[in-house]
């Protein structure tokens, strides 16, 4: 086993031990809460969908990434290997849309009472959780396409394209299109990415100009919402520049690997890793900038602390 592949085995341990602790936290914050009788509020209906999205991106590749690093390789057949990255491109597609809904439903929510999303202020809270499951349903249509495209890895022929993966292969005709197949495929992330630029640059705007009509007010006059708002749209402005930025890399990458005939690992597992990195981070990024869920980490952190130091004495 090789210096580079040990160490790309302990980046994905970390990353997937970080991603999962946050994700996970928010998943049994929330469900906690439901069983305790409180409602959740629109925003936090989508925290749990991103959650849930982000924890199957980092298990899907997380997982057989780490156990390649080992220097185990091919350990899935057709059937799981198909599976494993169906299951990966519908998390994956799925915390792109979310992601994309949450920055919809807080240009909704910030927007001033005489702009054009005024009318959908009212609505815009009981249509959360149908539209978050309508993604789900969405991707879980659009990729099922992958079945039909890769063919069984024993019958490699000339007439046939192999991707090795490192812990499966994938093969598809000599006539297959990678390109056209990965532009047309990609059509609804670009346009989610597309939406979430403008509106990261409509919130921006927004927050521009609030900043100028009370910077000569004095904090005791200003609103209460104003500030819990204003975190709220910056956390989201973090989460989508950040999405975006690694959402760029990786696809730059896949493109290039998925044209090529000969697949190169080390890219393909970067590539990944680059994936990733927003599933691990971005529950820490909601957690650190809502007030409620610091409370409730501080919290946990204290008791477990706690418990530790009574175990210890």
């Amino acid at each position: 086993m090789m210096f580079s592949d040990l160490l790309l085995g302990i980046l994905f341990l970390i990353q997937m031990g970080i991603g999962i602790l946050g994700n996970f936290f928010l998943l049994g914050l929330y469900t906690s809460s439901l069983f305790n009788g409180h409602k959740l509020r629109p925003k936090e209906c989508i925290f749990i969908h991103l959650a849930l999205a982000n924890s199957k991106v980092l298990l899907s590749k997380g997982i057989p990434q780490t156990i390649v690093c080992l220097g185990i390789k091919n350990f899935f057949d057709h059937f799981e290997c198909k599976l494993i990255l169906y299951l990966h491109s519908v998390a994956r597609s799925v915390s792109l849309s979310i992601t994309c809904l949450l920055s919809g439903f807080q240009v909704i929510t910030i927007s001033p009472h005489n702009s054009r999303w005024a009318e959908l202020k009212i609505q815009a809270p009981r249509c959360t959780v149908p539209f978050s499951f309508l993604c789900w349903f969405f991707h879980l249509l659009i990729n099922f396409t992958l079945f039909g495209t890769m063919h069984n890895s024993r019958y490699i022929t000339n007439h046939t394209k192999t991707w090795h993966l490192g812990y499966c292969l994938i093969t598809a005709p000599a006539s297959f299109n990678a390109s056209l197949f990965a532009i047309v495929f990609s059509i609804p992330d670009i346009m989610c990415v597309a939406f979430m630029i403008w509106s990261s640059a409509y919130l921006v705007l927004l927050l521009h100009r609030h900043h100028q009509q009370v910077q000569h007010i004095h904090s005791s006059h200003l609103s209460p919402r104003t500030f819990p708002e204003k975190r709220a749209t910056q956390a989201i402005l973090l989460l989508m520049s950040t999405y975006v930025f690694f959402y760029s890399i990786n696809s730059s990458l896949s493109f290039y690997l998925f044209k090529k005939d000969k697949y190169q690992y080390w890219l393909g597992a970067m590539s990944d890793l680059l994936a990733a990195w927003f599933p691990a981070i971005s529950p820490f990024v909601l957690i650190c900038c809502d007030s409620q869920l610091l409370k409730y980490w501080y919290t946990l952190w204290h008791r477990q602390h706690c418990c530790l130091l009574c175990q210890l004495s």
